[in-house]
């Protein structure tokens, strides 16, 4: 049964495809059936320039368990960017 979770954000940032780096403005995090991941459901991230619909898309699909330990570290990763005084 599909789920139909997911949400849409605006985002600043670079994303490699076989393109090269491409400039990424929107996020779409889901969660769903998967295409490629041998697991039945997975959360989903798509990155992608809103400006380029055409162009490449830069996408990942992995397990719950990897998805939570992906968040637990980028949240360290953060925590420790806003705590070193750059920006």
């Amino acid at each position: 049964m599909c789920t139909n979770i997911a949400t849409k954000t605006k985002i600043t940032g670079s994303a490699k495809s076989g393109e090269g780096w491409n400039r990424v403005d929107e996020a779409t995090i889901g969660y769903d059936h998967a295409t490629h991941t041998w697991v039945e459901h997975t959360v989903r991230l798509d990155f992608w320039d809103s400006r380029r619909p055409d162009a490449d898309h830069i996408a990942v699909e992995l397990d719950l368990a990897s998805g939570r330990a992906l968040l637990q570290r980028l949240e360290e990763v953060l925590d420790a960017a806003e705590h070193s005084g750059q920006k």
